[in-house]
């Protein structure tokens, strides 16, 4: 192994990562410490250029001790700093003790927080608490943190978000709100999912220089990268013909429901699968034809009549709107004995946890595309169980039911068989409307009729339609995003039409 743009540490092996760096490259921990101090602080010119003053909050450890840098060094470029702290400096020791010396000798004034402390100036810099929390914040602490989020004024976090799970990214009771923050040595992984993309705001990284020897051992995940997942697409041959890229039947659309199993199959043939079926319910064979006459219509109205139709296909679509009724089970049963890869959706899970496909239902070549709520309810467990450690609850669900398992949410999770787990890096508010997971299992059901196994499907269908979403805020804004409002962004996406990130 080696450094790596894309991987994501928990706490103890950031740790190691910095012992490692102290220990066997002789680093100086002073030395680090005032590299992160300078990184935070350029950011904080970077981003607020014209800010004169600034309160940084100190803790007691580490932490506090690059707040005290960088409240150093901006006294040094004339800025009005003051630093307020929740450890008596006194008592501090090794490298942050040497940072509040810096602090002093540069004329910080220092004060001690109090319930009367008012926080002022420009900029706020978060110092108070690393990485190292994992229980609720309470205390002066918590009071501080609140006293900085209702002060108004814009806030740089030092490494995380002080409050915030640097594995799980789950908010401990209370946490900063910051605008940006700078993180160290390696990115930590619950700044990308759960609470963290709120909490952190932007997020910048320094690996402070360190050796790439320091970087040796496998990261606990990696973020994904669009650009790099859409290579497994290859350019289509001029001699290509529709049965090369698969037959997609999306089974769904119970009454009521029709539009669920419409969009996925709209979004299938977007991403590209040479053909899409739909087996649903009689009486929304019109519809469908009127919006999308490309699609091959089965009006279904039982399981039994779906059986003779699975010889065509090559991936099913199973979930989108397919209800809970007698004839969802027996659809879903089907399906499942046809013993094709399957994309498995919205009530299909919530079937699948009710123990409908048998009490140890699991496959290799299915992906499960869970929201929270669904989550749960396939461990036996409730929502805030899944929500406090999500790559905990990812994992658990692979190694449940197999396959790949894509679990909804800020920092969309996706886990496989041998695969590390991975983030995708996209996404935005403007999602949290309906339809959009029923779009998203068309485009996987697509890019696995199209070869990909099922994790690389998993991970390029989450970043493509998370991608999709932002090019569609960044046209329109985010409030009254739909669903529909995505597929031919994802053809242009997977087509290569549009730029992407860093």
């Amino acid at each position: 192994m080696s450094f790596s743009a894309t991987a994501l540490y928990t706490a103890a092996q950031t740790r190691e990562l910095d012992r490692r760096a102290l220990e066997e490259h002789g680093i100086p921990g002073i030395a680090l410490m005032k590299h992160a101090g300078a990184s935070a602080f350029r950011e904080l010119c970077r981003r607020w250029p014209e800010a004169r003053s600034i309160t940084v909050l100190c803790g007691g450890g580490n932490n506090g001790g690059d707040g005290y840098i960088v409240a150093a060094l901006a006294r040094a470029r004339g800025l009005a700093s003051r630093v307020i702290h929740l450890s008596e400096p006194a008592l501090l020791k090794g490298d942050a003790a040497l940072a509040w010396r810096f602090a002093t000798a540069a004329g910080v004034p220092l004060e001690p927080f109090t319930a009367a402390t008012a926080l002022t100036g420009e900029v706020l810099v978060d110092a108070l608490l690393g990485t190292g929390i994992t229980r609720p914040v309470t205390g002066s602490h918590a009071a501080a943190i609140a006293a900085i989020n209702a002060a108004g004024i814009p806030i740089l976090a030092v490494d995380i978000p002080s409050g915030l799970h640097a594995d799980t990214g789950a908010e401990l009771g209370i946490a900063v709100r910051a605008q940006v923050t700078v993180t160290f040595i390696g990115r930590k992984l619950g700044l990308y999912t759960g609470r963290g993309p709120a909490l952190a705001g932007d997020i910048r990284f320094d690996r402070l220089d360190v050796p790439d020897a320091v970087y040796r051992d496998a990261p606990a995940a990696e973020l994904l990268n669009l650009a790099q997942l859409l290579h497994q697409l290859p350019p289509r041959a001029r001699d290509a013909h529709k049965g090369n890229f698969g037959h997609v039947m999306v089974i769904g659309g119970d009454r009521g429901f029709g539009g669920a199993a419409l969009m996925a199959a709209e979004a299938a043939a977007r991403a590209g699968a040479g053909l899409v079926s739909v087996a649903t319910r009689p009486e929304h064979s019109a519809a469908f034809l009127a919006r999308r006459p490309e699609l091959m219509v089965k009006g279904v109205p039982s399981g039994q009549e779906l059986e003779p139709l699975l010889s065509g296909p090559t991936v099913l679509v199973v979930g989108p709107g397919l209800g809970r009724s007698p004839w969802s089970e027996q659809m879903l049963q089907q399906a499942f004995n046809a013993g094709l890869p399957m994309v498995l959706d919205a009530d299909a899970l919530n079937l699948l946890a009710a123990g409908r496909l048998g009490r140890d239902a699991a496959g290799s070549r299915w992906v499960l595309t869970p929201h929270p709520g669904e989550a749960a309810r396939l461990l036996d467990i409730d929502n805030a169980a899944v929500q406090a450690d999500r790559p905990a609850a990812c994992r658990r669900l692979q190694e449940k039911f197999g396959g790949a398992v894509l679990l909804k949410g800020a920092g969309t999770l996706i886990a496989g068989p041998g695969a590390p787990l991975a983030i995708c890096p996209h996404g935005n508010p403007g999602m949290a409307s309906g339809g959009m997971g029923d779009v998203l299992a068309g485009v996987i059901g697509a890019l696995l009729a199209q070869g990909l196994e099922p994790t690389a499907a998993a991970r390029l269908g989450a970043c493509v339609h998370g991608r999709a979403a932002d090019l569609a805020a960044q046209q329109s804004g985010e409030r009254g995003l739909l669903a529909t409002d995505l597929p031919h962004l994802i053809r242009e996406l997977l087509n290569g039409r549009h730029g992407l990130p860093d």
